[in-house]
């Protein structure tokens, strides 16, 4: 007798998973063959569209299947496919918490790294974006502005209203967008000699922590890495800053993969030792977090260094709860007055750790955390391009509704970009309205414990 035909599935219950990324098959690169899966994959979108209220990518597609001659997506130039990448970020909360038929599902749905792939293949057939290159190059000009960092945060600053109009004219860089701020101390400056440990505090002796600063704390927001070694020495974790270079998501998201993956061999390296020494290592921005942990894996699933990376590697706030719930915690919280509004950003959820900057948070006694989950709209230089900041600010409109709504003292995010990019928002929405600090969760539960 037959085996009993296996019935078919709406959907699929099982754990998803994604493919290791062929970046080194010259297939790859094919854009007439990455269309065609696009075209595949999009028509299952476009029979589904559970996806449609995330980003704009979704609502574009579907507009371009509506509008379209046929009504379906046979009658869409593949040209228009460039629309649908224009509008994502690659957040990946499509793959992650709507869609249905990522693997193993037989549809095999997953349109993130679709369009990473698509990103690579115009690259490689030489289409690029000079200024986004060049913003991307985080390290250099981190550098670069360092010695003069005054000079470099009054030219970019909003209100120098000649010399941002300048740059939005010459490299289209939105004047209205807020610029990160530079430092002439960064993070591996101010955390070349390490805080000792405290012998009393729960962890002495048991924890160690190699805190990746990322190139965005370690010249931009160089206080979330003096706060979390702070929250970690009074911990009682032994703690050591370790910044060989960027993680490459600037590069991820210009389909640059062949630099990512280099960046990722190297980076690994450097963190080798520490790991063998029995170091966790802690990211303090969620996107660094989620290279190391899910896409360098999958670009170089055979590099054993990369892979004992990603395992060791914890997010600083999953890292300080995972503390509390071992070792327990150091007293000496205090209360945050007016409360703490968390935004969950879009690739800290993606990390699948669930929401550990408000579980952090809510580790100060008598203190009111509320979270938001909704999409900031950022995403690198989507949030500051000329062509893209008006998306973004659309997007992120009503996370920063839901903020205000929430009325609190402070705003944090595990993006510091999203934190912000969401202020800015607020600032616009609600005008001479008191608006919370703009803060990392670390930096609050550091001046929770009053040491910084």
């Amino acid at each position: 007798m037959a085996d009993p035909v296996k019935p078919a599935r709406e959907g699929s219950l099982d754990a998803p998973f994604r493919h290791p990324i062929a970046w080194r098959d010259e297939a790859f690169y094919d854009l007439e063959a990455v269309e065609k899966e696009m075209e595949r994959q999009f028509d299952v979108c476009h029979t589904c569209r559970r996806c449609f209220n995330l980003c704009d990518s979704f609502p574009r597609l579907f507009d371009l299947i509506d509008e379209s001659k046929t009504g379906e997506l046979d009658s869409v130039a593949k040209a228009d496919y460039a629309k649908v990448d224009e509008a994502c970020t690659l957040c990946d909360m499509c793959f992650l918490t709507k869609c249905p038929y990522v693997p193993p599902h037989e549809f095999d749905i997953d349109i993130p790294h679709l369009i990473l792939r698509y990103r690579a293949a115009k690259r490689r057939a030489g289409e690029k974006n000079f200024v986004r290159d060049q913003l991307g190059m985080t390290d250099r000009n981190g550098k670069m502005a360092k010695p003069v960092a005054g000079i470099a945060n009054w030219m970019t600053a909003r209100k120098n209203t000649p010399l941002r109009k300048l740059l939005d004219a010459i490299a289209e860089i939105d004047a209205e967008a807020e610029l990160p701020q530079f430092h002439s101390k960064t993070a591996t400056d101010l955390l070349a000699t390490p805080y000792g440990p405290d012998p009393a505090g729960p962890a002495f002796g048991q924890r160690k922590a190699a805190l990746y600063a990322t190139c965005f704390v370690d010249y931009n927001a160089p206080d979330t890495a003096v706060a979390a070694a702070k929250v970690l020495a009074k911990q009682g974790v032994e703690a050591k800053l370790v910044y060989p270079e960027c993680c490459g998501m600037p590069q991820l998201e210009a389909g640059d993969l062949a630099d990512v993956a280099g960046r990722a061999e190297r980076v690994a390296k450097a963190f080798a030792p520490y790991i063998e020494q029995g170091y966790e290592v802690v990211a303090l921005t969620a996107s660094c977090g989620l290279m190391m942990k899910f896409e360098w894996p999958l670009l170089l699933p055979e590099n054993e260094a990369v892979q004992a990376l990603a395992r060791a590697t914890r997010d600083v706030c999953e890292y300080v709860v995972d503390i509390s719930k071992t070792q327990g915690l150091a007293p000496g919280l205090t209360p945050v007055e007016g409360g703490v509004t968390v935004h969950h950003a879009c690739h800290a959820r993606a990390q699948n750790m669930g929401a550990k900057s408000a579980e952090l948070l809510r580790l100060i006694p008598d203190t009111r955390v509320e979270i938001v989950e909704r999409c900031s709209g950022h995403g690198g230089t989507f949030g500051v391009m000329k062509d893209t900041r008006p998306l973004a600010v659309k997007i992120g409109k009503p996370a920063a509704k839901a903020v205000a709504q929430k009325d609190t003292a402070e705003l944090c995010s595990d993006c510091p970009l999203a934190c912000k990019h969401l202020g800015q928002i607020l600032i616009a929405e609600t005008g001479d309205k008191a608006q919370p600090r703009q803060s990392h969760p670390i930096e609050i539960f550091a001046r929770a414990y009053g040491v910084f």
